[in-house]
């Protein structure tokens, strides 16, 4: 994650509730940043709180922009929260194997099983999930301790492939191929596939590799049911340059290393340079 600012001051109502002449001496942060920083949302979700007034500052509610120091008491939805306003929170990523059968939620009306009942147990933050698989989706799924992160990783104009393993019930014709290839329209607006190669089998059981750069609801369903043909399986394989590790099992999940985070920053950081 990106360090927080050094040595800025605040003016005028855009700054920080003080609460020592000292303070404006300390290094601040923006307060949805330190707060996606600590692993409690993405910056979106945690500016619509902030919004929604759930946050306050030194007892007085919290406005979006603001920017906080370590000496200020940050309260979300009552609860005092711990925020680091240094690079001292390591940066984490894990891999989960996703089996069908689970959502990508903390809570369900339903009582569903939830893929984070899965996932090992964290201090001072929580896995905030990059992205979605729909309930009858199975296979990769990324997880960060970094709000800020999970947004680069997400936000469109990343435009990080992802590739799924597609079985599906019918002939898939030379036509309805190149449909899915130029583009099909679907009802929140126009979607293609970068690739679409055969991966084998024969009949009902006919597999397909296809890939998007984006992560819209069911994309990969709709896009099939768009030309008249129904997924019967569906897999993520990659999410960008991370493949599905063959010993993954389905329901485990393994934490990437250190060097393998940087290696994913860096990659990061290449391709928002070459745009």
């Amino acid at each position: 994650s990106e360090s927080s600012d050094t040595h800025e001051k605040l003016k005028g109502r855009g700054g920080r509730t003080g609460r020592h002449a000292e303070a404006e001496d300390l290094p601040t942060a923006k307060l949805q940043k330190a707060l996606a920083d600590a692993g409690l949302g993405s910056r979106r979700e945690l500016e619509d709180w902030i919004s929604q007034g759930r946050v306050s500052v030194n007892g007085e509610t919290a406005h979006v922009g603001q920017r906080i120091t370590a000496s200020d008491k940050v309260r979300v939805n009552g609860k005092l929260v711990h925020l680091r306003l240094s690079d001292e929170r390591r940066l984490r990523v894990l891999l989960y194997h996703k089996p069908e059968g689970e959502i990508v939620s903390r809570q369900d009306p339903q009582g569903r099983p939830s893929v984070f009942d899965k996932l090992p147990r964290m201090r001072g933050g929580r896995w905030i999930a990059v992205g979605r698989l729909d309930f009858n989706s199975c296979g990769l799924l990324l997880f960060t301790n970094d709000g800020n992160l999970a947004d680069q990783l997400m936000h469109p104009r990343s435009d990080i492939e992802r590739e799924y393993a597609v079985r599906i019930i019918g002939e898939l014709s030379l036509e309805a191929r190149q449909k899915l290839l130029e583009g099909v329209e679907l009802e929140d607006g126009p979607a293609r596939f970068g690739r679409l190669v055969d991966g084998g089998g024969e009949g009902s059981n006919r597999w397909y590799r296809v890939t998007l750069a984006e992560g819209r609801n069911r994309e990969v369903r709709r896009m099939f049911e768009a030309v008249g043909l129904t997924v019967s399986r569906l897999m993520r394989v990659r999410y960008g340059a991370i493949k599905m590790p063959p010993r993954l099992k389905r329901g485990m999940s393994m934490e990437l290393s250190p060097q393998d985070v940087a290696a994913l920053l860096k990659s990061l950081a290449i391709a928002d340079a070459g745009r």
